[in-house]
């Protein structure tokens, strides 16, 4: 306990410091008066390698949100800032590249001093634009400055076939050379793009295959040299940046691909992947999706649900239907769940019940968001997205099964007793079909299940520990694996889903 007083009083110290150093440095309004606070200035690329070593040292994590990454890209990543190279995140669309540039921002420093109304930031010490080089030749240290925070030293620019080298790197301004009477040859002339406007910054480039080719050349001397080329004129702007780049790999990107020579030029190329595992898709998931209060108030959802959701999309990235270029986005699980959410809660309103939890028939409702997420090949085409979404459930359902209970034989012996016999009797034995309807109350519902009297006691031997509050969904698991494993039938109807043994018509009628 005193440890932990401690340490909190300890880091509100070092808060209170951090602050009042800040707060004097800002009081600087000149030149003069910043270099005699002894501020010493730092290119981009050496602030965010101080700013990580410290972070490394403290062992303080430089992305929050980020899971599935501690040993692959996030280390990777690191090394590139270390080395300080420009970075190429290659990936797989929804694969949180784009969430990790807009991260990087949290390596700079709080605030850094700019020659004000500069329009490409000019570093006080040594200014670049005319403007910057002419106030502080006219000036010296009475040159005025201004304080450009962090956040606003991020440039994110999506690449499209339509952008052209004058909207990235800048052009000449013929009205501009018009009023005030000067040749095209002169900077004072010149319209600056948004890469030389991001002088100090992060720039991104995302989907950097989409860049026309033409474009990607512009950005050879930039990366390489730092410097730009407008229009031929003579011009050397040697720009302070550090680039980083998103881009789906070349072989799924049919509308173009990153030149050769542009690669060669990024320092650090780094691959991102998918979850691994199941825990991690779900924490994914659970911090993405959108959930109202009121469907955290009263929809349950069992933890089964929640894996049978991401086990869907993990058949979908392994699935014959799906083009496995295109990839299968993390988006998918986030919006599947969102709608899953959405289909107890309408079911639960046209009920009228108070408090819900999640059926398995709900899972229906994800189709939407499975459809619109995936890419068939030619083979899921002749299926139909709505049939190949349907068999992602069932062979999720099939894969999970195992997990959970004793493993169902395609061929048993006659003489071996299965685990599975007394439920499979029951539904032999059912004088009248078994049917979960839709439009069932909670209470409809939950009475409904507990027909099927053997399921209590197979839980109680395959799962003592098992969450009582989960129950009713672990029991409708089991007869839609059995359903999967040809124990049982099951037929989707308007109003609900009917389950029965799938040979008792015929032995009755013999």
């Amino acid at each position: 306990m005193i440890l932990i007083i401690k340490s909190s009083i300890e880091a509100k110290i070092n808060q209170y410091l951090k602050l009042k150093a800040q707060n004097i440095l800002m009081k600087q309004t000149t030149l003069g008066e910043l270099k005699a606070s002894g501020y010493k200035p730092l290119t981009i690329k050496e602030e965010l390698r101080l700013n990580l070593r410290k972070k490394l040292a403290k062992k303080e994590p430089i992305f929050t949100g980020i899971m599935g990454y501690e040993h692959s890209v996030i280390p990777d990543f690191e090394r590139a800032i270390l080395s300080g190279h420009s970075i190429n995140l290659l990936g797989l669309r929804g694969q949180a590249k784009t969430k990790m540039a807009r991260q990087l921002t949290g390596l700079l420093n709080e605030y850094i001093p700019y020659i004000a109304g500069s329009e490409i930031n000019d570093d006080p010490f040594a200014p670049i634009s005319y403007f910057g080089k002419l106030q502080l030749q006219e000036q010296g240290d009475n040159t005025p400055i201004a304080w450009l925070h962090r956040d606003d030293r991020y440039v994110e620019k999506l690449a499209t076939p339509d952008v052209t080298v004058a909207d990235i790197i800048g052009d000449i301004d013929p009205i501009k050379a018009a009023n005030l009477k000067l040749s095209y040859a002169d900077d004072r002339v010149i319209h600056y793009g948004m890469i030389p406007r991001a002088n100090r910054c992060i720039f991104v480039i995302n989907e950097l295959p989409d860049l026309q080719a033409r474009i990607q050349v512009a950005l050879f001397n930039i990366l390489q040299e730092g410097d730009i080329q407008i229009r031929g004129f003579k011009l050397r702007l040697l720009l302070d940046m550090q680039f980083l780049f998103t881009a789906n790999p070349e072989d799924y990107t049919n509308r173009g691909s990153i030149v050769t020579p542009l690669k060669d030029r990024i320092g650090s190329q780094i691959l991102t992947h998918y979850p691994e595992d199941i825990e991690t898709a779900k924490l994914i998931t659970q911090q993405e999706a959108t959930k109202t209060a009121a469907q955290k108030e009263f929809i349950q959802v069992p933890e089964l649900a929640k894996d049978l959701l991401e086990q869907i999309v993990f058949e979908a990235r392994e699935s014959e239907y799906i083009d496995a270029k295109s990839g299968v986005s993390a988006r998918l699980s986030i919006t599947a769940f969102e709608n899953l959410l959405s289909t107890a809660e309408r079911r639960s309103l046209i009920s009228g019940d108070e408090k819900t939890m999640i059926r398995l028939s709900d899972f229906d409702g994800i189709i939407p968001a499975i459809t619109g997420k995936v890419e068939l090949v030619y083979e899921g085409e002749q299926e139909g997205a709505q049939v190949v979404s349907e068999k992602l459930i069932k062979n999720a359902i099939k894969k999970l099964f195992p997990s959970y209970f004793p493993e169902i034989k395609k061929l048993e012996k006659q003489d071996v007793e299965s685990p599975y016999d007394d439920i499979v009797s029951w539904f032999f034995n059912a004088n009248e079909a078994f049917e979960l309807l839709d439009e069932f109350s909670e209470l409809q519902y939950k009475n409904e299940i507990d027909k099927v009297s053997p399921l209590d006691q197979f839980l109680k031997e395959h799962q003592p520990n098992m969450n009582t509050a989960d129950a009713y969904f672990v029991k409708e698991f089991i007869l839609w694996a059995l359903v999967e494993f040809k124990k049982l039938s099951k037929f989707r109807f308007v109003e609900g889903t009917q389950f029965k043994d799938p040979y008792s018509n015929f032995m009755k009628g013999l």
